[in-house]
């Protein structure tokens, strides 16, 4: 090779170079050159002959190979683990994921009334059904449906993209499908692929959807907080669950358990067919201490009684009460059991069968038409109260039933300091009640004898105590819960001094005073203050002192009964407490309270006497009435309690209107119409018949066909 050919320049590419500047910049490499030596780049400078570079791998290609090599093993090892180690659990994996679960909701159990009268029931309705998955590998099967049923196509898409449905879950979107549509789509499979067809059952009312909608209460899609309070109860995203009333306290037995369908399908999601079913349990049945016949009534006359006593005029406070909500109860005192329950305002059930709007659904809400007043109001009682403090004088011997009292109109609390307001309480009659003993006092409203025997216990408290009559109230079950069952009911509270300091730390607005004084005692004496009671926990306490003296749990619920028949809990009459009731304390009330309603001086004399339809005489009611002060420019609390027929009382009668103004004028009339049903149409005892009805129910059956099989 001649001089200066390329093969004998230096050793390196002419990128090498570049990367390494500082030789370039020595002035003493190469041969001989001069530093401001200029020449060209030629080829020579860029490339080398390949024998003159020296062969060397990089490393990087020993760690990518090293790591395909480990990943290899790790394929082969794990084959090796599924297809001879764990074979059998591998086929189980994969038939898994061949299959999918649907579930088909079960029946709720019938609840009926104590006669066997259906009260709730079921309807066979026919829905069709559409899994999330099919939609989307058959989007046009959604346009079919709207167009086949009139259905918006954005109606169906919001309905399938509901978070509360599985992928696979079949989707509820037309109710009440016609028979020309269930034709169309079993002619022409291949147009609805993936659609289902459910007979599945649905809540219906043969009495009236209105009739004690608050006791029967309503069903509706279960929340993700009511499965988490059920883990093992086998709820899932799509089932119905009871929201008030028996349909929630009884939800348990009522629900049944779900059907279900295993789907084959697809390794793309197609669903293939049915695999099995398995029909589900229809739920027990239910039968109530209700009578179906008195509760449309007392419904009826609860309604017209607040729609009359709006129109009447009160003379005391020159305007119409406005009477804004109310109840009635009617118990058999006997044992506890609930006759009839109603609430003012109220709803219908049918409603959350055919439809109800988010608009409709919030005024109902906001009007308070989804309480029951009956077990959740909580209502000043007034001269009911009376009755409490009448016992906690007599048991303690405060005062002897037979001394009689000058009631002037005024009373003056002895020793008063305060001075003004404080130190005079007034009767509602100004002109007083003249001299009363015990029985004159209840048969009259005697509020100065009673405001005189709540200064007596308080003058007293070394030897009463603190709290004698609140005692006696604790005793009837006033004061806590009943513990009826039914949910969300609101405790009774009676005013005390340990009662004004917690309701001031809960709302000190609301309730700016902490002190206990005489006045405080007086006034808490004949059912004023922040005394506060349901109607449910006054008839209770009635009931006790018309049975002489056990205090019964109210019970709605008479037993549960499953499909067959067979009596699955029979609920007895549970004695909560017994107050101590003998003659000398039981006799002296019970003649005040018949005086109420017999005597010419009673304060119901005239409204019975002008609404009775059946002798008095020979059906003996005791009663009371209530007028009770509420805030400053509200109407007063219109109640009235009867029991009868005396002197083995058989029902106790309760109504109530919150700002009804006079007792014997809104609460009278309601219960003296009831008890002239009552009279005409005694309740019979409860039927628990061994047959019990469930046609309807046990001819539904769940099941599925899908539109390719159907035939």
């Amino acid at each position: 090779m001649s001089k200066g050919s390329w093969r004998e320049r230096p050793t390196g590419t002419w990128a090498a170079r570049l990367w390494r500047p500082w030789e370039n910049l020595n002035p003493f490499k190469g041969r001989g050159r001069q530093i401001n030596e200029s020449r060209g780049v030629g080829l020579r400078d860029l490339v080398n002959f390949p024998d003159e570079q020296k062969v060397r791998p990089e490393r990087r290609w020993y760690v990518i190979g090293g790591f395909f090599a480990l990943l290899l093993i790790l394929v082969i090892y794990r084959l090796f683990m599924l297809q001879i180690v764990n074979v059998s659990s591998s086929i189980q994996t994969v038939n898994a994921n061949s299959y999918q679960v649907s579930v088909i909701p079960a029946t709720r159990g019938l609840i009926v009334d104590r006669n066997g009268h259906v009260m709730v029931s079921n309807k066979i309705t026919v829905e069709v059904r559409l899994s999330r998955a099919e939609s989307y590998l058959h989007p046009s099967t959604i346009g079919a449906l709207a167009a086949l049923t009139g259905t918006p196509v954005k109606t169906i898409t919001a309905e399938l993209a509901s978070l509360q449905y599985g992928p696979f879950q079949p989707i509820p979107l037309i109710a009440n499908a016609t028979g020309a549509e269930l034709e169309f789509i079993k002619l022409h499979p291949d147009e609805f692929p993936g659609v289902s067809v459910l007979n599945v059952a649905v809540r219906t009312y043969p009495l009236g959807g209105e009739m004690g909608a608050q006791v029967l209460g309503y069903v509706g899609p279960i929340t993700g907080g009511e499965i988490s309070a059920h883990p093992n109860s086998g709820y899932h995203q799509n089932s119905l669950y009871g929201k008030t009333g028996v349909e929630n306290f009884y939800e348990h037995f009522l629900k049944g358990e779900d059907g279900v369908q295993t789907l084959k399908v697809s390794a793309t999601g197609k669903i293939l067919g049915t695999a099995h079913s398995k029909r589900g349990r229809v739920g027990d049945s239910l039968v109530l201490n209700i009578d179906a016949a008195l509760q449309a009534k007392v419904d009826a006359l609860l309604l017209a009684g607040i729609k009359s006593d709006r129109l009447t005029f009160d003379p005391t406070t020159h305007i119409h009460p406005p009477a804004i909500n109310g109840a009635a109860v009617v118990l058999d005192p006997n044992t506890g059991a609930v006759l009839a329950m109603s609430s003012y305002p109220s709803y219908s059930l049918q409603d959350f069968v055919t439809g109800l709007s988010n608009a409709q659904f919030k005024r109902l809400l906001q009007n308070g038409s989804f309480n029951n007043y009956a077990i959740q109001g909580t209502y000043t009682p007034g001269s009911t109260f009376k009755m409490i403090t009448a016992t906690a004088a007599l048991q303690n011997h405060v005062i002897s039933p037979n001394v009689f009292i000058n009631d002037s109109g005024t009373f003056k609390v002895p020793n008063c300091l305060q001075g003004g307001h404080g130190c005079y309480f007034h009767d509602n009659n100004l002109k007083g009640a003249g001299l009363v003993d015990m029985a004159l006092a209840l048969t009259k409203s005697s509020d100065y004898y009673f405001y005189n025997l709540g200064y007596l216990f308080w003058d007293h408290a070394n030897k009463y105590g603190k709290t004698p009559i609140q005692d006696v109230a604790a005793q009837y079950g006033i004061g806590n819960v009943t513990n009826i069952d039914l949910p969300n009911e609101a405790p009774s509270r009676v005013d005390s001094p340990t009662v004004r300091i917690s309701l001031h730390a809960q709302a000190p607005l609301a309730f700016p005073n902490v002190d206990w004084y005489t006045g405080d005692n007086v006034e808490m004496a004949f059912g004023q203050g922040t005394t506060a009671i349901s109607p449910i926990g006054m008839a209770t306490a009635y009931a006790t002192l018309a049975n002489g003296g056990t205090r019964y749990t109210p019970e709605v619920a008479a037993a549960v009964i499953d499909p067959h028949g067979k009596v699955v809990v029979r609920y007895l009459p549970r004695a909560a407490a017994h107050v101590n009731l003998p003659p000398s304390v039981r006799d002296p009330i019970l003649k005040g309270l018949l005086g109420v309603i017999n005597n010419s001086a009673g304060t119901a004399y005239e409204t019975f006497h002008a609404i009775a339809n059946f002798d008095l005489t020979k059906f003996l009611i005791a009663g009371k009435s209530g007028t009770a002060s509420n805030s400053p420019g509200q109407e007063p609390n219109s109640w009235f309690v009867g029991f009868g027929p005396n002197p083995h009382p058989k029902y106790v009668v309760l109504a109530v209107i919150g700002q009804g103004g006079y007792g014997a004028e809104g609460g009278a009339p309601i219960v003296a119409q009831i008890f002239n049903y009552l009279v005409a149409h005694p309740i019979e005892r409860v039927a628990l018949q061994r047959h019990l009805t469930v046609t309807t129910t046990e001819k539904l059956k769940a099941t599925t066909t899908t539109a390719k099989k159907a035939s």
